[in-house]
């Protein structure tokens, strides 16, 4: 006969609340942390598991040199590629991408600023969308650009870290690329103003 033991849990209880953690959708949060993450269904034939997408990339595809450096984002597999000017350097980055395709901007770009301690204001289609986000957050564990910040040419666009982890590797952003906060502190310190950016 088996033991019974106070506070422990079965087998079949664990199974089954594992089974319904991993079922549910992930939770909508605000820009504090409870409406801006996750917005898309449970990992489907149809989205294919991050992990599996990551392989490394050569550059000549999409590049004609690597002056200045390189920066490629895949949007598709949520990967974000950087080349150093002399090749010593290739850097392979998890990361968020936006929402939706109407969100998603591709092409060529380049970095035009970088700034450590980022401040945050939501865009006019933003606060559209979202009339109760604040319409100004100042640098701290409250802003949704993180720690640091690579503006590009394209107005309202960033690659910039994220205090909600839970954001990486999922289509949880208003348009800009998101980054751990670990990482985008690397790649802050390897790129340049004038860094080449392409987002496919």
């Amino acid at each position: 006969m088996a033991k019974k033991y106070p506070g422990r849990v079965s087998r079949r209880a664990f199974l089954a609340g594992t089974a319904a953690a991993i079922g549910a959708p992930a939770l909508a949060q605000d820009i504090n942390g409870s409406s801006t993450v996750e917005m898309e269904n449970d990992i489907s034939e149809t989205t294919r598991r991050n992990i599996s997408s990551f392989r490394a990339l050569h550059w000549q595809p999409y590049f004609s040199n690597l002056n200045n450096g390189a920066v490629l984002v895949d949007t598709r597999s949520r990967a974000l590629h950087f080349w150093s000017e002399d090749q010593s350097v290739y850097k392979l980055y998890p990361t968020s991408v936006p929402m939706t395709e109407e969100l998603t901007r591709r092409g060529r770009t380049s970095i035009v600023r970088k700034v450590v301690g980022p401040e945050w204001r939501p865009t006019p289609s933003m606060l559209e969308r979202n009339p109760d986000w604040p319409s100004y957050v100042g640098p701290g564990p409250d802003n949704p650009l993180g720690t640091h910040a690579l503006y590009l040419s394209w107005t309202y666009y960033r690659i910039h870290g994220t205090h909600d982890t839970r954001k990486i590797g999922r289509r949880s952003s208003n348009g800009c690329i998101g980054l751990y906060n670990e990482h985008i502190q690397e790649l802050f310190g390897l790129t340049n103003v004038g860094t080449q950016v392409l987002l496919i």
